[in-house]
């Protein structure tokens, strides 16, 4: 890389704006959106779209509530012309939806787009021609008024022709393309002039649309650039003032919002960004923004995993695993103190009152996008006890004593760390069951058990018969209950002082179905403790399998 990039590289120039008003502004309501997705961002893929992927995502675009969408430029394409035409000629277009097509200022261009909307009940047409110092400079070789004037003869023709054509309501569009790299005096002054062709009112507007073809400075300098426009250019009740923004420097989607708090007052944009070089502002990013602020977006984002098959399919491209709110990554926490902080969140949640979503390092309820939450916490070797316990709980309905979370997240560790990998919740399970709650050839097994209570004081006794290999013990012994009547036994029997240090159970499932689980954790004389756990249909036999499971992993 270059030492001094100063000597190759302009800094862009600040934009005179005294009394800027977007930074005290909030967003408190929708823009009006325009999906690109088939003109602007089909002209950026590897493979453009045929007829069947055209429709597959006009239909997913419908769905989700677009009332604007850019169906093509039908004067440059036969398959965006036979497209539109398939879209009037079946009766595709829902009376609330405006059908958009893009054109440049030449005649015979314009002519053939009034072609392909004719029968449309309502379209807009879509005028634009590049207005930048650079363009004007090295690709068009003409001055201001040059380019002026192939806007305005472009307007002049669409407006005739709009006149001319019966029985489809007719709006415009005109954008200067590369508004970006433009003065702002003159895109004022072309923009006026494009719309002294057009004359529109406040009952029918224009729509200025103000591109940032390249994306050319930080997003304050664009506010700036959009708020001395909403300012500054004539007859602003009877314009839309609409953002096109990409994403070149990575910052379409602040760009956009910060554009919106600038005045303008509509976005178009493609799903998740597709388009040219870096890609358009992707409008399913900046509506969940919206979403996780308050502001009803206008857009059902409801099943986003279906947005991204139609995007991946439409467009033949992968949405990235740690897309904003899409990705398949972008609700999964591997970090340990990241688990441990949604654990906690989920726990206070269900016994809180408030219905305000409140989980760290959740923005969004996946749920509200349709997604579940089986992949919100996975565990790698940077995991820790947070994600165990989420996993366990929530697949298996086990809530480990924190000493025995302690002890097997260890456990895990171990196993990570020999086999280098992800740990799903069934290898965590196995996991589980191969260190607790399965007989290891060896090991002590309760075959029978007999209680009877010797007072209402709670004494029993107890007599068990212990099983390993062709071994049989039998134990006999008294306590204030059956544990400490068996621990006794156990320890006549074997030799060893063993001790209950720590004791929990809770039942699992529901119904018929329910089982208890047990969590004992026993010392020897030593003081050397291990963890027990079992499952039983019966509270006794979880608990008394439990004390030998953990007899079993300490000898």
């Amino acid at each position: 890389m270059l030492i001094d990039p100063v000597k190759k590289y302009n800094a862009f120039p600040a934009v005179p704006l005294e009394n800027r008003e977007w930074p005290n502004r909030q967003t408190t309501q929708p823009p009006i959106w325009c999906s690109v997705d088939l003109r602007d961002g089909n002209q950026a893929l590897i493979e453009p779209m045929g007829h069947e992927r055209k429709k597959h995502m006009f239909e997913t675009l419908i769905g989700m509530g677009f009332k604007e969408i850019e169906v093509g430029f039908p004067a440059a394409s036969q398959t965006d012309f036979d497209f539109v035409r398939w879209l009037i000629e079946e009766n595709i277009i829902p009376d609330d939806v405006t059908i958009q097509v893009l054109t440049q200022c030449r005649e015979d261009l314009i002519t053939r787009t009034y072609e392909a909307i004719k029968g449309a009940k309502q379209a807009i047409v879509h005028l634009y021609n590049s207005t930048s110092t650079l363009q004007r400079r090295v690709v068009f070789g003409k001055d201001r008024d040059g380019i002026t004037q192939i806007a305005v003869n472009g307007a002049k023709i669409v407006h005739e022709l709009a006149e001319q054509l019966k029985g489809t309501e007719v709006s415009y569009e005109y954008s200067p393309e590369s508004f970006t790299g433009t003065e702002l005096d003159y895109a004022k002054e072309i923009c006026e002039a494009v719309m002294d062709v057009f004359e529109p009112t406040p009952e029918k507007k224009v729509i200025l649309n103000l591109p940032a073809t390249v994306e050319m400075a930080t997003p304050n300098l664009y506010a700036d650039q959009i708020e001395w426009f909403h300012k500054n250019v004539a007859r602003r009740d009877s314009y839309i003032l609409s953002l096109h923004p990409h994403n070149d420097r990575g910052t379409g989607v602040a760009a956009a919002e910060l554009g919106l708090l600038a005045g303008a007052d509509r976005i178009e944009g493609t799903l998740f960004g597709n388009g040219e070089r870096s890609g358009n502002v992707d409008v399913v990013n900046i509506a969940l923004n919206m979403f996780t602020q308050g502001v009803n977006p206008g857009l059902d984002i409801s099943h986003i995993n279906d947005l991204v098959k139609t995007a991946e399919y439409c467009n033949q491209l992968p949405v990235h695993p740690r897309h904003p709110y899409a990705g398949e990554l972008v609700y999964t926490s591997f970090s340990g103190s990241h688990q441990d902080a949604i654990n906690k969140g989920f726990a206070a949640l269900e016994k809180s009152n408030n219905q305000l979503w409140e989980i760290p390092y959740l923005p969004i309820d996946p749920a509200d996008v349709g997604r579940n939450y089986e992949a919100v916490i996975r565990v790698n070797s940077q995991s820790g006890k947070g994600g165990i316990t989420y996993l366990l709980e929530r697949e298996y309905g086990l809530k480990l004593p924190r000493k025995l979370l302690i002890e097997f997240s260890q456990v895990v560790q171990k196993q990570m760390d020999s086999d280098g990998a992800e740990m799903s919740p069934e290898d965590i399970w196995a996991c589980f069951k191969k260190e607790y709650l399965t007989r290891n050839q060896g090991d002590w097994l309760v075959s029978d058990y007999g209680l009877q209570q010797k007072n209402s004081a709670g004494d029993v006794d107890i007599t068990a018969i212990l099983e390993r290999g062709e071994k049989k013990i039998d134990i006999e012994a008294s306590g204030n209950g059956p544990l400490d009547a068996f621990i006794k036994g156990l320890s006549d029997v074997t030799g060893c002082k063993i001790e209950i240090v720590d004791y929990k159970e809770h039942a699992i499932g529901e119904g018929s179905d329910t089982k208890a689980v047990a969590y004992v954790e026993i010392a020897d004389q030593n003081k050397q403790s291990r963890f027990g756990v079992a499952m039983h249909a019966n509270i006794i036999t979880a608990s008394l399998h439990s004390i030998v499971s953990a007899v079993n992993r300490l000898s």
